[in-house]
């Protein structure tokens, strides 16, 4: 190279010089290989974004799909709310009205019209019953004792549809020759689909005199067959627990007169 360059002539080097300055680039070539390269560059993005969804296996045999529920789930769904918010309801309003009682009526609307009450001796049906028993129990209350109370000691469920309420009954009599006495007892309350009480029954008495007495299954085994009734020990006496509960049987037995009179009369007329 060093031999070549003092030999060339100014003038072939101007010639060369120019005829590279006239001679046009071509672009063909590299708008096709930028073409190129953008559409391959853009078929490789396709491709990313293809292999980026999701996919989703199939389920596996015995997998629960889920579906949309129809109109039948949905009023079974709410069939279900509507019994566990009134379920919750009863309790709460069991636990608030029995301890008052004898001072103040309970909260019905826990109830169905139709609702039954089964002691150990008797039954009433209907809520009107059901009003006058406690109404009894707190007027003959009064009258009897001088202090009468009630105190839950438990309340479970044994099942979904059922309350069962330990509770314990004391009061302190007006006569002064009988002491303070208490006994207690289980309320089983029954629940109907909707949430409502239809059904309260009384067992599993147990009473706690002052006198020495057995565990009772019901009031008459407390009572002897005489026309004044006793408690079944030594010496007979009159109880004002029995007179309590003669008191109430009284009045419910009034009320069931005064309807039949009234029907007979709707009759005769």
């Amino acid at each position: 190279m060093a031999f070549l360059l003092p030999n060339l002539s100014p003038s072939f080097l101007l010639q060369t010089g120019k005829s590279l300055k006239e001679k046009p680039i071509s672009t063909h070539s590299l708008s096709v290989s930028s073409s190129s390269s953008s559409s391959s560059y853009n078929f490789e993005e396709d491709s990313l974004s293809l292999l980026s969804l999701p996919v989703q296996a199939p389920p596996a045999p015995g997998a629960q799909v889920k579906t949309m529920p129809s109109g039948q789930d949905k009023q079974q769904q709410q069939g279900k709310d509507e019994f566990y918010i009134n379920l919750g309801l009863a309790i709460r309003t069991l636990r608030e009205d029995l301890p008052l009682l004898f001072t103040k009526d309970l909260n019905y609307d826990i109830y169905r019209d139709d609702i039954t009450l089964v002691d150990p001796v008797n039954t009433f049906s209907g809520i009107e019953n059901y009003k006058l028993i406690f109404w009894a129990l707190r007027f003959h209350g009064k009258i009897l004792f001088r202090d009468i109370s009630l105190e839950i000691f438990r309340v479970w469920q044994p099942s979904e549809n059922m309350i069962l309420i330990r509770w314990n009954l004391k009061g302190v009599p007006r006569v002064p020759w009988e002491a303070k006495g208490e006994f207690q007892g289980t309320s089983r309350y029954k629940l109907d689909r909707n949430g409502k009480i239809y059904e309260h029954k009384v067992d599993n008495l147990v009473f706690n005199f002052p006198h020495q007495l057995k565990p009772a299954i019901s009031v008459l085994d407390l009572v002897t067959a005489s026309p004044n009734p006793t408690f079944m020990f030594g010496s007979s006496y009159s109880s004002s627990w029995i007179e309590f509960y003669q008191a109430v049987r009284r009045t419910l037995d009034k009320q069931q007169e005064q309807i039949l009179m009234q029907d007979r009369f709707v009759i005769c007329s």
